[in-house]
């Protein structure tokens, strides 16, 4: 092998907790909610799928169907998506919904998994290309910087950014390309085999990783360094 492409969410880096998240953009929006009702809007949320990277919705509204479908083909189709899940959700002040989603977008929204950086610096140091592969609608290099993983990636091939996403073949190759390699000599890393597993119409092996909270995943991309060689 001679590049890897990682998953961004689920796979390197994972989402806080929507009671977290919820908590998070409560405080910085100097509103106050009392502590029964915060817990009670954090578990509508989570069950709504209104957090990025988090849960799935329990239950899709119709209404939201086709704007779901192709969320990560833009910036703004991401944010609709998003915003209008978490609408469905009543809570004390209207400027909390963009709030929430601006929220999601920070660095310290997010954790790396304990062996990314293990995990990448070895792969920079095997002279192994890396490149980042998301469906998603917006910029995430600086959650890379700010978690110092950002010297360790060679390209960022977002979906927003190219209006396609995985697992349209396509993205895949844009990626490929930009590192200069063939696709049969890539591993892609992911957690969804709908999404990530399209790198394989282009002849990448993929291997998966279980979308789970950073504590309860602590070295799941370790075998990542001996599929390459």
């Amino acid at each position: 092998m001679t590049a890897v492409l990682f998953d961004f969410s689920g796979t390197l880096f994972r989402i806080e907790s929507t009671e977290s998240w919820l908590r998070a953009a409560v405080a910085e929006s100097a509103l106050e909610l009392p502590e029964p009702e915060l817990t009670k809007a954090a578990q509508a949320l989570e069950a709504a799928g209104a957090l990025p990277g988090g849960a799935a919705p329990a239950e899709l509204p119709a209404d939201l169907a086709g704007v779901w479908a192709v969320r990560d083909e833009s910036a703004a189709l991401h944010r609709a998506a998003y915003t209008g899940l978490s609408r469905r959700v009543p809570l004390p002040d209207p400027g909390l919904y963009d709030a929430l989603y601006d929220r999601h977008m920070t660095p310290r929204a997010w954790s790396p998994y304990p062996d990314a950086a293990h995990v990448l610096r070895t792969l920079r140091e095997r002279g192994i290309g890396v490149g980042v592969v998301s469906n998603i609608g917006w910029d995430l290099r600086p959650v890379f910087r700010e978690h110092g993983l950002d010297a360790y990636v060679d390209a960022y091939v977002l979906s927003y950014e190219h209006g396609v996403q995985k697992p349209d073949p396509r993205l895949f190759a844009t990626a490929c390309a930009a590192l200069g390699v063939d696709p049969r000599d890539v591993l892609m890393v992911g957690d969804s085999r709908p999404a990530d597993g399209g790198a394989a119409a282009l002849g990448c092996r993929v291997h998966f990783v279980d979308h789970l909270p950073v504590s309860e995943r602590p070295d799941a991309l370790l075998p990542v360094l001996d599929l390459v060689g």
